[in-house]
């Protein structure tokens, strides 16, 4: 007899099949082929087709609750969503920090007006969002930022300035952390949003070791932000942040394990510079040994991670198993990387040619030495698993 669990699979499977475009069932290669949405979002082909497809179901946000946009599914059948999507090499219909980060911090603390406001706009993909939190005096010390946010009345006059802020320069509106007070470090912090087209904001792209400039710059020159836009109480916007941080977290590490790639470019890059031997092994037998033992290690964490996030779902994950997971992620990504260049051997360093996708592999081996430093460096995730979970004693 099926159950309501094989009878939701049957209909998802039907379903995809007959809505996912063909150009979304290729892997990703490049920055261009992920879906940001955005009011000033540029699509390929397929991809805008593709997220209103899934976000008229809810399905870009499978797991939220339908008045805010979302499925309303439940975690088994979350799972079996991703299991189908899977199976067809579906890509992911919307990557967005609005899903990631602000989503799940709005459902915990957002006011219902807040909620009804912005979470169905992150799940159509119609604003896309950047994250003001690191400080050219307060990274890895977050909470000893300087952007200051002057009562007003009915809003705050906001001053200062943030660096890192992952595409600025293309977001729509900001989630940032700002100072109410000077009392306290952490109790002095408010968490707030507003439109990057605010008189007053402004961006400067960095340029990377990799070509690319994902990065920015963003200034704040006497902001009007309206408090009702501010989320939570006033100076306990540090509890906003720590809850975000963790779902931050949660996102890196997911890189860990290719997320939203589709297929497996590591075996099919070595396997075409390489080639197999007679008994249809890749020709290296070096190389082939560490694929397998970083495959090894990728399907350890795959199962780990939906541990993880069933445990998360459930309110019983440990609060510093975040940094657990995204240091993991953060090393497996670079190892994977590391393979794929050692894979393509003097090829994979070429950088500018149309058949090397402008030097894609190059560039994007470049960008993961990035990872063990965004959303918390490694050396401080591992201080937290020391202290935290390990229970070490300090020094």
């Amino acid at each position: 007899m099926m159950t309501d669990l094989d009878q939701f699979r049957a209909d998802t499977r039907q379903w995809l099949e007959g809505n996912c475009p063909p150009e979304m069932r290729q892997p990703v290669r490049s920055e261009k082929d992920v879906c940001w949405g955005g009011r000033r979002a540029v699509y390929q082909p397929g991809q805008k087709e593709w997220m209103d497809a899934m976000a008229s179901r809810g399905w870009t946000v499978p797991d939220w609750p339908t008045q805010y946009g979302g499925g309303g599914l439940s975690p088994a059948e979350a799972k079996v969503l991703k299991e189908e999507m899977a199976a067809i090499g579906a890509r992911n219909p919307l990557s967005s920090f609005g899903i990631s980060m602000l989503g799940p911090a709005l459902l915990k603390y957002g006011t219902e007006e807040q909620k009804l406001d912005h979470l169905p706009k992150i799940a159509r993909g119609e604003i896309r969002w950047c994250q003001g939190y690191s400080e050219p005096n307060a990274g890895s010390d977050l909470a000893g930022l300087a952007t200051s946010a002057e009562d007003a009345g009915d809003h705050y006059i906001v001053n200062g300035q943030k660096v890192w802020t992952s595409y600025a320069d293309k977001a729509d509106w900001i989630f940032c952390l700002v100072r109410t007070s000077k009392q306290s470090k952490q109790g002095g912090i408010s968490f707030v949003l507003f439109d990057m087209e605010s008189e007053g904001v402004s961006t400067r792209p960095i340029l990377l070791i990799s070509g690319y400039s994902p990065f920015c710059e963003t200034f704040f020159d006497n902001v009007k932000v309206p408090k009702a836009n501010r989320v939570h109480d006033e100076n306990k916007g540090w509890d906003v942040a720590k809850y975000l941080l963790g779902h931050e977290r949660e996102m890196i590490s997911g890189m860990g394990l290719g997320q939203g790639t589709g297929g497996n470019p590591l075996i099919e890059g070595a396997i075409a510079t390489i080639g197999l031997d007679e008994s249809g092994r890749l020709a290296d037998p070096m190389l082939r040994a560490a694929i397998a033992e970083f495959d090894v290690r990728a399907r350890a964490f795959s199962a780990m991670s939906e541990r993880f996030i069933d445990e998360l779902k459930a309110g019983r994950a440990h609060p510093a198993q975040p940094s657990m997971m995204k240091y993991v992620g953060t090393e497996l990504n670079k190892q994977r990387h590391e393979l794929v260049m050692a894979a393509g051997g003097s090829d994979a360093l070429e950088w500018e040619s149309e058949g090397s996708n402008g030097g894609a592999k190059a560039r994007a081996w470049l960008r993961t030495k990035a990872n063990s430093i965004e959303g918390g460096t490694s050396e401080i995730q591992l201080g937290i698993i020391a202290k935290r979970i390990l229970e070490l004693p300090g020094a």
